[in-house]
C-alpha cells in the first residue's frame, strides 16, 4: 500500500518492466494516458525536453495510488503562478542520472513527491530511481530541489522514502530549497500538504527571487472535445490501456491489461451481525496468471450507477455524449486524464473517484461556478490554509464524509461544467486483497475475504464502499449471465518459511484471516505430499462466536486433520470484557517464546495497522521481557532483527 492511501495492503512488489514503447496499438486516434506518448528519446532526454518547452521545474512523483502524482500535478500546475514552469513526471519514465545536469537550466529546481509503500518500500513506479540513488554517486552540486513525503504514522517505517530521498539528494551535494515536507494520512495527509505548500512556494519566490502574478483563477490543464460523428469502435467503454482489451484478451495481464476473471463463488461468511463478510472466488483459467499464498489480488471496480445518473441530472447532462479531455500542454506524456475518447458515464463509472470526499484543490477550482457569493466563499475558504478555513473543510467535508454528489446537492448554486469537474476528480484506483487461497491447491482460481462496507454518515446519507459493493452484487446465478471482475496478481513478500518443518505463528482478527486461509490450505497440502510440516498455530479474532466466526468449519477441520495445530480464537464481546488476539498471545508466552527464540517459528501479523499490529507488536516485546529476560530496549532490538530475517511479517492496512 502507498502508506498515504487508506487503500490497502502493504507489500513489496515486483521489480517494473522496464518502460519501453508500448508494443500494443491501439486503432483510435487518441492515446489513451497508460500508453502515454512515449519515445525511447523522451524516456532518457528529460532535460533535453525541459529546455525545448522552457520549463524550470519538474516535479516527479513516486506513486502507488495516485495521491503523490495528484499533488505533483497540483505543484507543476501551481508552478505557473509564479512566472514559472513546471513538467509533473515520473521518474520511471527517465534516465534519472541526467539530474545533475538540471544546473545547466537556469533557475530550475526539481522537487519529489514520494510515497512510502509497504514496509519503508518506495513505489513501484519509483524503485529504479531509488537504487540509482543507492548506487550512485554523482555530483549533484548546483541542483536545487525539495521533497514532499506521503506516509502513515501507523506504519514503523514512517515516510522512509521521502527522507531517503531528501538525505541522499543533500549528500550528493543537492542544494535543499525547502524543508522536507512529511504527510501523515493517519490523521490529514491533505492539509499537511497545502501547509508545506503554503510555505514552500514563498521560500521558492525568495530564492529565485520571484514574485506571484496575483493569478489565482483556475488553470485548466484540458480542453474539451466533443466527437459527434464517431465509429463506436472506437470508443472506450472502461478498458484501463488497450482499446477492446476486455473483447480480445491477451497475456500478459496487469495493471494496465487487467484479465476478465469470471466470479464462480459468492457466499456470506457470516451467520448473524449486521455486517455482510463474503468469499469471492474468480475463475483465473487460461489466463495464464501465477499466484503463492500471501500475494494480493487488485481488482478494478465500477462507481454505483445510480450515483453516476444523479450526477448527470444534477448538471443537467447527457452522459452517453462522446468526449475527449485533450492536454493543453502538447508536449506532455500524459495526453488525456482517462482513456479517451469515451462518454461522460464511462468515466464517471469507471475511470474517476466519485465516492470518496474531494480534496481541497477541487473545492478552490470548482469555487468559480458557484453563483451564490456565501458558497463561492465557504469553498475557497475550505480551500486555504487558514485554521477557519481547515476546521471548516475538516467538519463539512471530511468528517461528513460528502462526496461530489453531496457537495452539488448542498450547494445548489454549484454548476460546474461536467467536463472541467472529469479533470478535477482522480482516477478511480484498483483495490488490494489478499489472497485466501492457495495456488497449490487452487490452481486455477483466487479467493477473496471482504467486508462490506456500508453506514449512515452524519448527513443522513448512507455511505457504500465502491468495491465489496460491487464484488457483493456479482452474484453465481443459474441463469447463463456470468459476471466479470477485471484483476491482475500483485507479488508479495508476505510468504510461508523455505522449510515446511519451520513453525508458522499466524494472527489475523476479521478479514485478516484471508492471507492464512491460503497458508493453512498449502500446509495441508505440503502434508499430503509426504513433507514434515512444523506446528501451524492460528490466533484468530471476531466479535461473537455465533455471529463472524469466519471459516469457522474449515479451521475446525484443519485442527482435527491436525494440519492446524492450534486454534485460538478471541471473541471480543462474548464476554463482560474484551478479549482480543493479544490477550490470548500473552497467556501462551512460555509456549511462543520457545517456537520463537529455540524453534524458528516465523510469525505473521494481518490486519488493521492502527490498532491491533501494534497491539501485538507490543504483546511479543512483553513476551520477551517476561520470559527471555530481556530490557525493553533489546526486546524491540530482537523482533526488528526478525523483520530484517524475514521471519516476522506483516501484512497490514490502516
Amino acid at each position: 500500500m502507498e502508506d498515504s492511501e487508506s487503500q490497502m495492503l502493504s507489500d513489496e512488489e515486483q521489480t517494473p518492466e522496464p518502460l519501453l514503447v508500448p508494443d500494443f496499438k491501439s486503432p483510435s486516434p487518441f492515446i489513451c494516458p497508460q500508453e502515454g506518448n512515449i519515445t525511447p528519446t523522451q524516456i532518457f532526454l528529460f532535460i533535453e525536453k525541459m529546455k525545448k518547452t522552457n520549463r524550470n521545474v519538474v516535479v516527479f512523483y513516486g506513486s502507488q495510488t495516485g495521491t503523490a502524482e495528484e499533488f505533483a500535478n497540483r505543484l507543476a500546475k501551481d508552478a505557473q503562478r509564479y512566472g514559472m514552469k513546471g513538467m509533473p513526471t515520473d521518474p520511471e519514465e527517465y534516465d534519472m542520472s541526467e539530474l545533475s545536469r538540471l544546473k545547466e537550466i537556469p533557475n530550475s529546481m526539481a522537487v519529489f513527491c514520494m510515497a512510502t509503500y509497504g514496509e519503508g518500500d518506495p513505489t513501484d513506479n519509483a524503485q529504479e530511481f531509488y537504487d540509482w540513488m543507492q548506487g550512485t554517486d554523482d555530483d549533484l552540486a548546483g541542483v536545487n530541489f525539495a521533497v514532499f513525503g506521503l506516509g502513515n504514522k501507523t506504519y514503523e517505517h514512517f515516510n522512509a522514502t521521502g527522507k531517503y530521498t531528501d538525505k541522499r539528494l543533500a549528500e550528493l551535494g543537492g542544494n535543499r530549497v525547502f524543508d522536507l515536507g512529511l504527510g501523515d494520512d493517519d490523521s490529514n495527509l491533505e492539509e499537511d500538504f497545502i501547509s508545506w505548500k503554503e510555505q514552500f512556494w514563498p521560500a521558492v519566490c525568495e530564492f529565485f527571487g520571484v514574485e506571484a502574478t496575483g493569478e489565482d483563477s483556475s488553470i485548466r490543464q484540458f480542453e474539451l472535445v466533443v466527437h459527434n460523428d464517431i465509429n463506436m469502435n472506437e470508443v472506450y467503454t472502461g478498458e484501463m490501456g488497450r482499446l477492446k482489451s476486455f473483447q480480445t484478451q491477451k497475456p500478459p495481464f496487469d495493471s494496465k491489461n487487467p484479465f476478465l476473471a469470471t466470479v464462480t463463488g459468492n457466499r456470506k461468511l457470516n451467520e448473524g451481525g449486521n455486517r455482510h463478510l463474503m468469499h469471492i472466488e474468480l475463475d483465473i483459467t487460461d489466463s495464464k496468471i501465477r499466484y503463492d499464498s500471501g500475494d494480493h489480488v487488485a481488482v478494478y471496480p465500477t462507481n454505483d450507477a445510480a450515483v453516476v445518473n444523479r450526477i448527470g441530472e444534477r448538471l443537467g447532462v447527457d452522459l452517453d455524449t462522446v468526449i475527449s479531455l485533450k492536454n493543453l500542454d502538447e508536449e506532455s506524456n500524459k495526453k488525456h486524464p482517462f482513456p479517451c475518447p469515451t462518454t461522460y458515464r464511462t468515466a464517471l463509472t469507471h475511470y474517476l473517484d466519485i465516492n470518496n470526499t474531494p480534496r481541497t484543490n477541487v473545492l478552490f477550482e470548482l469555487a468559480q461556478y458557484a453563483s451564490d457569493p456565501q458558497e463561492q466563499e465557504n469553498m475557497r475558504k475550505m480551500a486555504s490554509a487558514s485554521p477557519e478555513g481547515k476546521a471548516l473543510y475538516h467538519s463539512w467535508v471530511l468528517d461528513s464524509e460528502r462526496n461530489i454528489l453531496a457537495i452539488l446537492e448542498d450547494l445548489p448554486s454549484l454548476n460546474p461544467p461536467i467536463d472541467h469537474l472529469c479533470e478535477l476528480l482522480p482516477r478511480l484506483q484498483a483495490r488490494y486483497y489478499s489472497i485466501a487461497s492457495s495456488s497449490k491447491v487452487y490452481p486455477t482460481s483466487i479467493h477473496i475475504c471482504a467486508v462490506v462496507i456500508e453506514y449512515t454518515t452524519k448527513t443522513e446519507r448512507v455511505f457504500k464502499g465502491v468495491a465489496t459493493n460491487w464484488l457483493k452484487n456479482k452474484e453465481v446465478t443459474d441463469n447463463g449471465h456470468k459476471h466479470t471482475v477485471p484483476m491482475y496478481v500483485r507479488r508479495s513478500q508476505f510468504r510461508l518459511p523455505f522449510k515446511p518443518s519451520n513453525p508458522i505463528i499466524m494472527i489475523g482478527p476479521g478479514t485478516g484471516i484471508a492471507p492464512f486461509m491460503g497458508f493453512i490450505q498449502e500446509r495441508a497440502w505440503q502434508k499430503e505430499q509426504g513433507k514434515e510440516v512444523g506446528e501451524t498455530i492460528l490466533y484468530f479474532g471476531c466479535r461473537h462466536k455465533n455471529e463472524d466466526f469466519l471459516y469457522q468449519q474449515e479451521l475446525e477441520e484443519f485442527e482435527r486433520a491436525g494440519v492446524l495445530t492450534q486454534l485460538n480464537v478471541a471473541f471480543s464481546r462474548d464476554q463482560e470484557h474484551k478479549i482480543y488476539v493479544q490477550h490470548l498471545l500473552k497467556k501462551n508466552k512460555e509456549q511462543l517464546w520457545k517456537l520463537i527464540h529455540s524453534n524458528n517459528a516465523h510469525i505473521y501479523v494481518c490486519g488493521d495497522a492502527r490498532n491491533m499490529a501494534r497491539d501485538v507488536h507490543t504483546a511479543f516485546y512483553e513476551i520477551a521481557e517476561e520470559v527471555g529476560s530481556l530490557t525493553h530496549t533489546q526486546a524491540v532490538d530482537y523482533f526488528k532483527k526478525l523483520m530484517t530475517k524475514g521471519r516476522y511479517s506483516q501484512d497490514v492496512w490502516s
